[in-house]
C-alpha cells in the first residue's frame, strides 16, 4: 500500500510542524526530542486488550502495546523508533486495558489523508489493539505532560460463579458486596490529598508529587456487574488498583467506610497493606484521557482527523461467514 506524501509545508507556528519546545498550562515550557523544524507531528486514540501484553511501555521483552504501535509505524512510514518517538498518555500495567489511550508520533512528512494511514494501522495491528483514531497535532500538544486528567474504570462480577465470557476484563468477587457502602466509602477519595498511601511500595520513592485531585469516583451496578470508575488530575503508580482494593474489603463489610480517611491521614503504604494488597490488573481499563481544547485545536496545512472508514459493495457478493 502506498502513502500520498506532501511537501513540507513552510515554518508556520499554527501549522502541523512540531517544535523543538512546546509551551504546556502554566506557561511552563516542556523539552521534547529533538526533531527537525519540518516534522509533522500526529495523535492516536488506541483501545487494546492488554491481556497479552507488558503493559504499554516500550521494552524488548516480552511484548508490549508500545512495541506493536511501533512495528506497524516503521511498516508504514519507513522509519525508525527513534525518528518517530512515540509518547503514551499514561504507562498501564501489565494486564491492563484500555478503550481511550493516546499517544503521539512525528514524521519528516505531512499526509494529503489520513484513512489509508488508519486503515493500515489496524491491518497492521494484531487483533486485540486498535487505533480508534489518527488526527494531526499541534506544537503544543504532548500526549503526557498536555493531559489535564485521566478517567479509569475498575470492573467486578460480583456474583457465586463467573461469566466465562468476561474472565480476562472483570474481576471476580465471590463474596456478596454492599455497593451502598462502598459508594459511600469511595467519596471520602474526593478532593485534594495526599495519596502517598495509596502508592505501590516499590515505586513509592520515585513520586514526585503525591497531591492528586479525584474529582468523582462512582460506583455503579449493573446487576452482577459492579463498575467503579474515577477521574483525577492524575494517579499515582497502581493507586487505582489499590483504592479498589479497600473498596472491596469495605463492600465486603469486614472494615468501615471512615477507614478511608484515616488510611489518607497515615500517609503511609505500611497502613494500607494491613487491610488489604492490590487487585488483580485485569479488571482495570484506561478510559479515556482529558485534554485542555487549545491543546487539542488541529493545525492548518494538514489532513482531516481519520475515524476510520466502512467498506462499500458496488456489486452484489455472497456472504461468507
Amino acid at each position: 500500500m502506498s502513502y500520498a506524501i506532501a511537501t513540507p509545508l513552510p515554518v508556520n507556528l499554527n501549522s502541523c510542524h512540531s517544535c523543538h519546545s512546546s509551551p504546556i498550562s502554566g506557561g511552563e515550557v516542556l523539552e521534547v526530542p529533538t526533531h527537525s523544524i519540518s516534522n509533522y507531528k500526529w495523535r492516536l486514540l488506541i483501545a487494546y486488550d492488554g491481556t497479552n501484553y507488558a503493559g504499554w511501555q516500550y521494552q524488548a521483552s516480552p511484548p508490549t502495546v508500545q512495541c506493536a504501535i511501533e512495528k506497524a509505524l516503521t511498516k508504514i512510514t519507513h522509519l525508525d523508533r527513534k525518528e518517530l518517538s512515540v509518547v503514551g498518555a499514561g504507562r498501564t500495567d501489565t494486564g491492563v486495558h484500555a478503550w481511550g489511550q493516546v499517544a503521539h508520533f512525528f514524521t519528516p512528512f505531512n499526509y494529503d489523508s489520513l484513512d489509508e494511514v488508519h486503515a493500515a494501522f489496524n491491518g497492521l495491528l494484531p487483533s486485540d489493539i486498535r487505533v480508534r483514531e489518527v488526527s494531526p497535532a499541534s506544537p503544543q500538544f504532548h500526549a503526557r505532560f498536555s493531559a489535564k486528567g485521566k478517567i479509569y474504570r475498575y470492573s467486578i462480577y460480583n456474583s457465586s460463579f463467573m461469566d466465562p465470557f468476561l474472565r480476562y476484563h472483570v474481576y471476580h468477587s465471590t463474596y456478596k458486596l454492599n455497593a451502598a457502602v462502598m459508594a459511600e466509602a469511595a467519596r471520602y477519595f474526593t478532593g485534594k490529598h495526599d495519596f502517598t498511601a495509596f502508592a505501590n511500595a516499590i515505586r513509592n520513592d520515585r513520586v514526585r508529587d503525591p497531591i492528586k485531585t479525584i474529582s468523582r469516583f462512582d460506583v455503579t451496578e449493573r446487576g452482577p456487574l459492579l463498575e467503579l470508575e474515577v477521574e483525577g488530575s492524575g494517579f499515582l503508580y497502581r493507586q487505582v488498583r489499590n483504592m479498589v482494593a479497600l473498596l472491596l474489603q469495605i463492600g465486603r463489610e469486614a472494615i468501615p467506610p471512615d477507614i478511608v480517611p484515616e488510611i489518607l491521614e497515615t500517609k503511609n503504604r505500611r497502613e494500607l497493606a494491613k487491610y488489604t494488597k492490590s487487585t488483580p490488573p485485569h479488571g482495570l481499563s484506561l478510559v479515556s484521557v482529558k485534554y485542555n481544547e487549545d491543546h487539542l485545536k488541529l493545525p492548518s496545512g494538514c489532513p482531516p482527523v481519520s475515524l476510520g472508514r466502512y467498506h462499500t459493495i458496488r456489486t452484489c457478493k455472497l456472504p461468507f461467514y
